[in-house]
This record gives structure tokens, sequence and C-alpha cells, in this order.
């Protein structure tokens, strides 16, 4: 099971779908990666020799923002939002979307689980 930068890639897939479990590598560079360390997309990660691992490790290593510096890069953009106080910044705070949609209904992936209010159907009685 190659490793690179500490995550371990599966064995039984394609060089290019296993490049994909790192964090920052989508499909196509991951065959932008393969292309730069002449190692052939299509074969299995487990096929892969030490000198092919280590070129695609110092290739990400070298060119590219991947894993643990990206996702403390995107978490600091985050964090500068909320203390500027923007409207994104806001959102982000108040954990409800920031980029414009509905949230009178939905929204349920950033608000979470649904909050029952107690007396929801009398007021509707209330109001005839």
């Amino acid at each position: 099971m190659p490793r690179i930068l500490g995550v371990d890639l599966p064995n039984d897939k394609p060089t290019h779908i296993s490049l994909r479990y790192l964090y920052g590598i989508g499909p196509a560079l991951a065959l932008q990666v393969c292309e730069q360390a002449r190692v052939d997309p299509l074969r299995r990660a487990k096929e892969l020799s030490d000198d092919e691992i280590a070129r695609i490790a110092t290739i990400l290593d070298r060119e590219y923002t991947v894993e643990g510096p990206l996702r403390r890069e995107i978490q600091q953009n985050i964090q500068r939002l909320i203390q500027i106080g923007c409207y994104r910044g806001t959102r982000h705070r108040r954990h409800l979307p920031c980029r414009g949609q509905r949230t009178r209904t939905n929204a349920r992936t950033r608000k979470g689980p649904r909050k029952t209010v107690a007396g929801k159907k009398g007021v509707k009685e209330a109001g005839k």
C-alpha cells in the first residue's frame, strides 16, 4: 500500500484514481501529476516502484498545496472572513449558508437537525 504525504493509497485502483484520496487532488490534477512524474495513470497503485512514489511525492510537495497545508489555508481564510466581520464571515459564524441559498426551507446540512418549536399549530388557528 503506497503512502504519499501521510495518506495510504488504495492498492487495487489505478494510480490516477488512488491519487484522488489526497485532499486537494481531483481528476484533472491527478492525471497532470501522473504525466509530470512520467507514471502510467492506468497502472495499479501496488505496481508502483519506490522511485515512482518518491517522484509523485516530490512533485506534490514542491508544486501543489495539498492535505494539511491546504486544510490550514482554507481554515485561515474562513477565520479572516469572520474576524473582519464581512457578510460571509457572519454566515460562517452562525453556521448558515454563505452563498445565497434559501434558508426558510432546506439548508439542513449547515443548520443541523430540526429544532422543533412548540405551539406552532396553535399560532395558525389563533390567526383565523
